[in-house]
């Protein structure tokens, strides 16, 4: 089950934070594809990540100093980045003469196993990489997540781990209301409520009773979408940098816990 941790990260940790990302954008000149993470909910297993050409990148800030209190932990920067096949970084920071700053030489990156500098440029590679099922994960995420902004919902916490559940926390009409969302990878056309729906309701009970599952299809946008693509194996894997065809018909209304009342 995914308990979520509200508490807000203090105001220094965002002036360090935005800082930091400024400094990657700028590093990038452009060329930076797209930000995974570049928002301050919670949780927290990396403070900021983001995709250049076929690689991941997954960002843990540090005080040189250890003076200024950084949400998350090296085990959750590691977990998702391992996750999702990308590197694990870290980015230190140092506060001078009451600015923020960068310390590391070029992207300020160094690796968070080997403390070597990391050159995010120099590890692209035309090698197709085809996406993990956190990234597959992640990305469902975000689609259910960007469809209830459009439908005016207040978010209050979301995370792409496919392990963990719920994924998505928001304020429905009556409150609190949670999310399992799933990730069907064509020519799989649906995925069944998980069997364990009620031990997620009942980790969730104390916080509300509303419970809604997702699933969010997503195909090769150059997929040939072969009826019988199961059965002879007729279409293309997700690989980064290539294009997605997305399904999403919208979140179903679990009924309220009862004994018996969720079928796997």
């Amino acid at each position: 089950m995914h308990h979520i941790h509200m508490a807000e990260v203090s105001e220094e940790f965002a002036r360090c934070w935005q800082v930091a990302g400024i400094h990657i954008q700028n590093q990038a000149q452009g060329g930076l594809h797209s930000w995974l993470r570049a928002h301050l909910n919670p949780p927290f297993l990396e403070h900021l990540s983001f995709r250049l050409g076929n690689q991941l990148f997954f960002v843990q800030l540090q005080d040189v100093d250890d003076v200024l209190e950084m949400p998350g932990h090296l085990g959750g920067l590691l977990s998702v980045a391992d996750g999702c096949q990308g590197h694990a970084c870290l980015m230190p920071m140092r506060k001078i003469m009451g600015e923020w700053r960068c310390v590391a030489t070029g992207w300020g990156l160094m690796d968070a196993r080997t403390k070597r500098t990391v050159n995010p440029v120099a590890l692209i590679s035309d090698e197709p990489i085809e996406m993990t099922d956190w990234e597959l994960q992640d990305f469902a995420v975000q689609v259910v997540r960007s469809q209830l902004e459009k439908d005016g919902r207040q978010l209050m916490s979301w995370q792409g781990n496919p392990s963990v559940d719920p994924s998505i926390w928001f304020i429905g009409d009556d409150g609190p209301e949670w999310i399992v969302v799933r990730a069907a990878r064509w020519p799989k056309r649906d995925v069944a409520i998980p069997s364990n729906i009620a031990d997620i309701a009942k980790g969730s009970a104390k916080l509300t009773n509303k419970g809604n599952f997702a699933v969010v299809r997503v195909a090769n946008a150059n997929d040939p979408f072969d009826p019988m693509a199961d059965k002879f194996g007729n279409f293309l894997p997700l690989f980064r940098e290539q294009g997605l065809s997305v399904g999403y018909e919208g979140m179903q209304s679990l009924p309220p816990l009862e004994v018996g009342s969720y079928q796997s």
